[in-house]
């Protein structure tokens, strides 16, 4: 650990840690106790992971783990460690339609072509033949997807998930929220795992004391009458919703930007097969507030 401010005693870690792990622990254990995730379940798959962390990310001068070292960091006995080491990991499952709908999403509020002059994604008609030169879901499709994925596959799986819908002239209509599913469970949890995985990272990154340090920040009150709460919810949601759109559109300008300027590079320098180096970000938005629970579960 980088941060020499931290008071920690030989042996243990720092008290302000484990209330904050207690506190970040309980909706975890709250949602797990609710799909029936027993405490020998997630012993069992918790020390897999402590396995897999110490094996990759606390080696010593880039030199390959023993299993008695990371018996030594982890507690875990050396036969598990060895049996886990040995084992193939399951690798994250992408739901089929995630990957496709971010990138149509994106496109659709990001692309002029498919917004009005306020910066609105446009009603798109489903077919081309209805819109002359205008845009159509068929071209949305077309210009992110470049493979025979028909249209109306696609619209039909996003009216069921809630991220789109058809208005009474047949258009196919992004809903406001359409960054992440309203229905689907493996929609729903992978976006919960991926979003909570990041922003764990960003903290865990400036509590380590790295720099430069990701942004995170809140802004907190605790003395609000309910219809404050509900004043509060709708602006978060519509703040929330402008900065998600406007970062979108210059991730996406940046990125085309980006694989046009490889490509271009890989024509010039053809003899090479080094690939740029490329990165991924992740920006998100959250609110919360108490007025659903019987009680302030963050204070329990």
């Amino acid at each position: 650990m980088s941060d020499k401010n931290v008071s920690q005693s030989p042996g243990q870690p720092p008290a302000a840690l484990v209330t904050a792990l207690r506190k970040l622990l309980r909706p975890l254990v709250r949602l797990l106790l609710s799909f029936q995730v027993s405490y020998p379940y997630l012993t069992t798959l918790l020390k897999s992971i402590y396995v897999d962390v110490a094996d990759r990310e606390f080696s010593v001068d880039g030199k390959r783990q023993s299993d008695s070292r990371i018996t030594l960091l982890t507690g875990v006995h050396r036969k598990d460690v060895k049996r886990l080491r040995a084992e193939q990991a399951d690798e994250s499952v992408l739901p089929a339609n995630i990957s496709v709908g971010a990138k149509l999403i994106a496109s659709w509020l990001g692309s002029d072509r498919f917004k009005d002059a306020n910066g609105e994604p446009l009603p798109l008609p489903l077919r081309s033949a209805q819109t002359g030169d205008a845009a159509s879901f068929d071209d949305l499709v077309e210009m992110v997807c470049r493979q025979d994925i028909r249209p109306r596959v696609i619209l039909d799986e996003w009216i069921h998930l809630g991220v789109a819908h058809q208005d009474e002239q047949g258009r196919v209509v992004l809903n406001t929220g359409a960054f992440t599913p309203d229905k689907g469970f493996d929609e729903k949890v992978f976006f919960f795992g991926k979003n909570l995985q990041d922003h764990i990272s960003a903290g865990t990154h400036n509590l380590l004391g790295h720099k430069p340090a990701f942004f995170d920040r809140s802004v907190y009150y605790d003395q609000l009458s309910e219809a404050s709460i509900q004043t509060l919810n709708e602006r978060a949601e519509e703040l929330g919703m402008q900065a998600l759109r406007a970062l979108n559109n210059e991730a996406l300008a940046l990125q085309r930007a980006d694989e046009q300027a490889a490509a271009a590079a890989v024509t010039k320098s053809a003899k090479t097969s080094k690939k740029p180096n490329r990165f991924r970000m992740n920006f998100g938005i959250f609110h919360y507030n108490s007025r659903y629970e019987k009680q302030d579960q963050d204070n329990a």
